[in-house]
């Protein structure tokens, strides 16, 4: 393995140590390779040690891998549409979440793939954080109602269809059936079939 063509030890000049060794994991782990501390290290072009100032082992990368992913799929859910304002647009926050997943199949299950139960590890503040923009989103589409229950349940809608097509058990081929397939799920969901 060459970290001479990796981009984050291309852009690691004594900047940001934390940012570029979580490029580094990132990077890594898109490209199917596993990462360690050490390894990210190598990748990054630092010191072997250089990693533990920021992370005090493999876990805490990871919980800030995950967190830049949770950062980058709400970047991707609002990509060019701005938030909804009916129900008629909420079925396309499903078809971009699922097209996250497949995409960024690596990314999407690390992120999920950990029990987080200590509430000061990054992957759980930034899940929060995706969480929160999706109740007040919600609460724009439907002023006055239970957005909390609201959010767990499109949530969890998106999330259940994008792991019944990344573990196989809904064809990801074509892509175009694979999105329309989402949207008609999530449209029978909110009751707009009819």
């Amino acid at each position: 393995m060459s970290t001479s063509g990796s981009a984050a030890a291309q852009s690691y000049h004594h900047g940001n140590l934390r940012q570029a060794l979580i490029d580094a994991a990132v990077e890594m782990l898109e490209q199917g390779e596993n990462f360690s501390l050490r390894a990210v290290a190598r990748w990054a072009g630092v010191s072997q040690t250089a990693p533990y100032r920021h992370f005090s082992d493999r876990a805490s990368l990871e919980s800030a891998v995950a967190a830049q992913g949770f950062l980058a799929l709400g970047e991707h859910l609002f990509a060019g549409r701005g938030a909804p304002t009916t129900p008629e647009e909420l079925p396309e926050f499903a078809v971009a979440y699922v097209r996250f997943a497949v995409e960024r199949p690596r990314m999407f299950r690390l992120m999920f793939g950990t029990e987080c139960d200590d509430q000061d590890d990054d992957r759980v503040r930034a899940a929060g954080l995706l969480r929160y923009a999706l109740s007040e989103n919600l609460r724009t589409v439907y002023p006055g109602a239970a957005v909390e229950d609201l959010a767990t349940g499109l949530w969890s809608t998106a999330h259940g269809l994008a792991s019944l097509h990344l573990d196989g058990k809904l064809s990801q081929e074509p892509a175009e059936e694979m999105y329309e397939r989402v949207r008609g799920a999530f449209r029978a969901v909110l009751g707009l079939v009819g």
